[in-house]
């Protein structure tokens, strides 16, 4: 079965040339089947409005595996417990911590309990992330039963960090779950 890749951005979106817009691309250009939609008001993010938005997508689009960055992460821990999806593959890179104290994206938090619907899962910060530490980032990756990879001194991992291509998480969204490869 042909992976269905849906990409979640965070708050204010993934314009080109952050790395989604490019990964979107790429997945694209392979005629791979993808979904990276833009979520109502990206500047103004409301976890209620995003929640309807997407629920409603997945209706149309039937994803297996999910990469979301930033507060789209936080969007998919909100859908995983609300929604009955079962997914080979969850990617959370740089989510920003749940003791958030920016008023615009604080609706999203505290998280519910969180489940991520998923086969495998893997977590990616920076140890210099401006919205999470390494330490908040281990302790989310042990409550979500995901892996956890924290990369040294890239920052927020978006375009104003240098990430526009990013082979490694190109390589990522293609692997194999490992599960599935051991039966």
């Amino acid at each position: 079965m042909q992976d269905r890749v849906l990409i979640l951005h965070g708050w204010g979106g993934s314009d080109y040339p952050h790395w989604q817009s490019w990964l979107a691309s790429k997945l694209a250009m392979e005629y791979g089947t993808l979904s990276f939609p833009l979520l109502n008001n990206p500047q103004f993010p409301a976890k209620n409005r995003w929640l309807k938005q997407i629920k409603t997508h997945l209706e149309d689009f039937s994803a297996n595996i999910v990469i979301a960055h930033s507060l789209g992460a936080f969007l998919w821990l909100w859908l995983a417990s609300e929604i009955d999806i079962s997914l080979k593959k969850v990617i959370l890179v740089a989510p920003p911590s749940q003791d958030t104290q920016i008023d615009t994206i604080k609706s999203f938090f505290p998280y519910p309990n969180p489940h991520l619907n998923a086969k495998e899962a893997m977590i990616i910060a920076s140890d210099n992330d401006p919205y999470i530490s390494p330490k908040e980032a281990k302790t989310l990756g042990k409550q979500v039963g995901a892996r956890v990879e924290i990369l040294p001194n890239i920052g927020h991992i978006n375009v104003e960090s240098g990430f526009g291509a990013w082979e490694y998480i190109y390589r990522l969204s293609k692997q194999k779950v490992r599960e599935l490869d051991d039966s």
